[in-house]
């Protein structure tokens, strides 16, 4: 065994995973991969965003296949021992196994990531292969040709994190090009290649000129089904998590619902529901219910690209933190140097890197744990002008909803509206809620706030359910060229209410009062009106 070369840390990285008590089984990928090393030179890149399990999967494929140990201590027990031929592949090839994350993060530039992954991988081939007469100054890629000629052996090629060199500091465009060339040279056109696997986070196919790398399939999280099930966790997953969880936990706190709250929303080309894995089993190990999300740099980039309104992309950032989905022509685009041009290529950026879900032509912020992180860049950020300027009243205009306080309710909601915003015609209630949803953007710290979801006879536009025990609820109601007044009788007839009341009881939690809260907007006085009664 060597370092990269059937190395045994594969199998530890794994082994280790199967033993954890939120492991989940997607052994079937394996399934999947088994007819392509059998017909041979083939190569797969999947690119999804950080915490969906890549490195994982990468291991998996690694201890399986690889000739360095015997891994059926492992794969007996999962879902792949029940194909019958599964045994005839296991442990069955040579396995290079690279994350290239060990040296670009060791290294200083460019040429000593390079040289180290060269020479470290040209010292095991030569080690595990001492027969074959090598050439003494011969290169990696001669090495390998001359194995596969005098031996007869080919190889499984695995790649984890391809592209977190893109990401350094030291890195220029001339090394981009040649770090393209150098997987290319060791992959494409070669009769020693079962399979090359890679995975990372941006799309090989924007930084590949013409031909160079074209050897390679990509499949990514927005636009290809094919694999994206073993990706992400499904409902029925965090199903089976969740009744763990609870078998396990001696006081468990956590409902099923949260999970769905603040991890789900992500999406598969064909609409099935994806959760963000790493945090739903970080919850449920720690038993708490939070935002789990590391920012990165790449994060901090496109933050700097929302306050500076590069592209005008502020406006789509307000619309969905508002809750609302913004039309936008993803091209899978994401530029490591973060010279983005256009809308477009900003807001494809953000579903590559994760922050953003991607669906039927539009994109939207996913989840609870990626709206707070949204929510807290535009409350700490004054550049960002009107929209900080309407997140900074919003815990004025809960406050005054607390107390009922309608008259400040009306100037707040007034000064949304005479702002300098491009964000709104208030043509229709969409728009209203978009501001409501602005304004009252610091109650998601205390509450669980639900809109537009089947309540009792309708739809309801807002339902707030308090987190802690004896707070008050509120049910919120918007009409344009309507009275407040109507909006309130709107819940009372429809029964928004047993909403709220049972989903308060499925938490086994007892509120306060419950504010039936009603705002109409007249389009010819250009005036709000605000209305409050007590359940």
């Amino acid at each position: 065994m060597g370092y990269y070369l059937n190395s045994n840390k594969v199998f530890s990285l794994y082994e280790s995973e199967v033993k954890k008590p939120y492991f989940v089984d997607k052994t079937g990928m394996l399934n999947e991969l088994i007819p392509l090393v059998d017909q041979g030179n083939n190569h797969i890149c999947l690119t999804r965003p950080r915490r969906f399990g890549k490195s994982v999967m990468a291991s998996m494929i690694g201890a399986f296949f690889s000739k360095g140990f015997d891994s059926s201590g492992i794969f007996d027990s999962l879902k792949i021992a029940t194909e019958v031929n599964y045994r005839e592949y296991m442990n069955q090839y040579d396995v290079i196994y690279i994350d290239f994350s060990e040296a670009a993060n060791e290294s200083s530039d460019y040429q000593e990531f390079i040289m180290t992954i060269k020479e470290i991988l040209q010292e095991d081939l030569r080690e595990h292969f001492p027969a074959v007469r090598f050439r003494a100054k011969g290169t990696v890629i001669q090495d390998l040709r001359m194995i596969h000629e005098y031996t007869g052996s080919s190889f499984v090629f695995v790649f984890d994190e391809w592209d977190c060199i893109f990401h350094k500091r030291y890195i220029t465009r001339d090394d981009k090009e040649n770090f393209i060339n150098f997987l290319a040279s060791l992959t494409k056109g070669t009769g020693y290649v079962s399979l090359s696997y890679m995975t990372g986070v941006l799309p090989i196919a924007k930084y590949s000129s013409g031909s160079t790398i074209n050897n390679f399939f990509e499949y990514t999280m927005a636009t290809d089904d094919l694999y994206s099930e073993y990706f992400g966790f499904t409902e029925d997953e965090v199903d089976e998590l969740y009744s763990r969880y609870k078998e396990r936990t001696p006081n468990p706190l956590i409902a099923r619902e949260d999970l769905k709250y603040w991890y789900d929303g992500y999406h598969t080309p064909s609409s099935e529901r994806m959760y963000n894995p790493r945090s739903v089993v970080e919850a449920l190990t720690r038993n708490q219910i939070r935002s789990y999300w590391k920012a990165t740099g790449s994060y901090s980039e496109i933050s700097t690209y929302i306050m500076n309104d590069r592209a005008n992309v502020k406006k789509d950032v307000a619309l969905m933190v508002a809750g609302e989905a913004v039309k936008a022509n993803v091209e899978e685009f994401a530029a490591t140097a973060m010279n983005l041009r256009t809308r477009n290529e900003i807001l494809s950026a953000m579903v590559v890197y994760g922050f953003l879900n991607y669906e039927d032509g539009k994109v939207h912020i996913p989840n609870k744990e990626l709206m707070d992180e949204f929510a807290r860049i535009i409350r700490e950020k004054e550049d960002l002008g009107y929209i900080y300027n309407l997140a900074a009243v919003s815990e004025r205009m809960l406050s005054a909803t607390l107390k009922g306080d309608t008259k400040t309710m009306e100037e707040i909601l007034q000064y949304a509206h005479d702002t300098e915003s491009p964000l709104l015609d208030y043509n229709n209630e969409t728009e209203l809620t978009a501001i409501v949803n602005l304004v009252y953007l610091s109650s998601r710290d205390i509450y669980y706030v639900e809109r537009e979801d089947k309540a009792g006879q309708g739809y309801v536009d807002f339902i707030f359910y308090p987190e802690k025990q004896g707070d008050d609820g509120i049910i919120l109601e918007l009409k344009v060229d309507d009275t407040p007044e109507t909006a309130i009788q709107q819940i009372i007839d429809r029964k928004y209410i047993l909403k709220f009341q049972g989903k308060m009881a499925e938490k086994k939690r007892h509120t306060g009062r419950i504010l039936m809260v009603g705002i109409g907007y007249s389009k010819k006085d250009k005036k709000h009106h605000c209305k409050i009664e007590v359940v």
